[in-house]
């Protein structure tokens, strides 16, 4: 067998490659669980100097990485660089931080001594998706690696290029050959691995189908899992908010990497009394903004990372209108070979479109109108997902009142909604369940484990 990246700006092969067999993908799983029996007694002091050497050869290669992005799944080159200069962060931040983060935590007890230590499980597969092709694996790996465990790595069929350079990253480095190995499998061999007895916990960045599908497979074996999912965040507009620079916000996080971000901005819920001028504003940003070549100066807006996958939002657009919403901007597939979709916006968005439902991955906004605070909360709420969410308002206090009340993993006040290496990250309800980054990503993957001396 075999797995083909193709350009998704012109819809030809880029590369094939080998896929592993069954017995290779499971010699890799021992090798790291070998490795990984040196690695997790492996002082910080040596740990943290191999990660920061990670994130200089991120740096280093951030134009050559950038340009691989662009070339499997479309991301605009100025993203690009952003994305690899995000990935050297997270490993600095995991190299000054890991030992803090993971020191024991003394807890007085009429014992002489008692205390939780946080140890390694061992090898940690990741699941991940194309979107963010190097910072989901980062994000993941750069504190399971400084936690003391080792890391397998299944990636998207559509970036095998990405998944490979992530690997050699980590060899250049001078992590230890096998520690965190790239195994090039479909996504039919990945139950045999999270069955593996060596594989001591999964990680999953996807849809919410894919994640469901892992954390049974998971289940079935007891194995600990984190799972980051879709969502459709809402972005709350309150009446006094500041029009210009909401509107530039919303748009910013509607169109990053093409709409195609599992915290993308998807419903704007704005009140009735500011409704049409947001709407009005709203709609001449996202026609101001550039599509084309994702390696053209200038680009905004990339293609989408697959013809499936553009074609499969644009059936979700059609039913939304067909079912009672406004076209307002875009909604057509061009007339080329790449995978584009034009920034699209809909209005008049009801309960039972998809538009309202579900996950629009891609650069379609749904504008939901609301009456009034209350009411945007509750239609912010009214969904299955809870990943990010957003309010705007002049009133601070009241901004962080609203975004209490939010049914998400993270809210942010007159701000798109972002991940940062300092903050936990993670959603709720079928947005998934653990956190990543921050202290508490890293404590993911360790064995909190209570220790007592009389």
């Amino acid at each position: 067998m075999a797995i083909t990246s193709v350009n998704p700006a012109t819809g030809k092969p880029i590369r094939t490659y080998d896929e592993m067999t069954p017995d290779a993908a499971a010699a890799a799983v021992v090798q790291a669980h070998s490795v990984w029996q040196g690695w997790r007694t492996t002082p910080f002091s040596q740990r943290t100097p191999l990660m920061k050497r990670a994130a200089a050869i991120l740096r280093q290669r951030k134009s050559e990485l950038a340009t691989l992005m662009a070339d499997e799944m479309g991301k605009p080159l100025s993203q690009g660089v952003g994305e690899v200069e995000k990935c050297a962060w997270v490993c600095e931040y995991y190299a000054d931080f890991a030992e803090s983060h993971l020191a024991p935590d003394v807890i007085k007890t009429e014992s002489t001594k008692s205390y939780v230590a946080f140890e390694p499980l061992g090898v940690v597969l990741a699941i991940m998706p194309w979107n963010f092709p190097l910072w989901q694996v980062f994000r993941f790996a750069a504190p399971a690696l400084m936690a003391g465990n080792a890391g397998l790595l299944k990636h998207a069929s559509n970036v095998p290029g990405c998944a490979l350079v992530i690997e050699q990253v980590f060899k250049d480095a001078g992590f230890p050959a096998g520690l965190f190995r790239t195994l090039m499998i479909g996504s039919g061999h990945v139950k045999r691995i999270i069955e593996h007895p060596l594989v001591r916990a999964v990680t999953l960045t996807g849809s919410t189908p894919a994640g469901k599908a892992v954390a049974a497979q998971a289940g079935a074996v007891l194995k600990k899992t984190v799972l980051e999912l879709g969502g459709a965040d809402a972005y709350v507009v309150l009446e006094d908010a500041d029009l210009e620079s909401t509107v530039t916000a919303c748009v910013n996080s509607r169109l990053v990497n093409a709409g195609q971000s599992c915290i993308a901005a998807k419903r704007f819920i704005v009140v009735q009394p500011v409704l049409d001028a947001f709407t009005r504003r709203f709609v001449d940003v996202m026609r101001s903004k550039r599509v084309g070549d994702p390696l053209a100066d200038g680009t905004e807006v990339g293609p989408q990372a697959r013809h499936d996958l553009r074609d499969a939002l644009h059936k979700q657009v059609l039913a939304s209108v067909d079912g009672g919403a406004k076209l307002l901007l875009g909604g057509d597939i061009p007339r080329n070979d790449g995978a584009y979709y034009p920034p699209t916006v809909l209005t008049n968005v009801k309960p039972g479109m998809p538009a309202y439902e579900e996950e629009l991955f891609g650069p379609v906004a749904s504008i939901i109108e609301a009456r009034d605070e209350d009411d945007a909360i509750r239609i912010a709420n009214d969904s299955v997902f809870g990943l990010g969410g957003a309010v705007f308002t002049k009133d601070v206090a009241r901004g962080e009142r609203v975004a209490r009340r939010l049914e998400a993993g993270a809210t942010f006040v007159n701000a798109l909604v972002a991940s940062d290496p300092r903050l936990p990250f993670g959603g709720i309800k079928e947005s998934g369940y653990g956190r990543e980054l921050g202290s508490y990503g890293i404590k993911e993957f360790v064995n909190a484990k209570t220790i007592v001396v009389r």
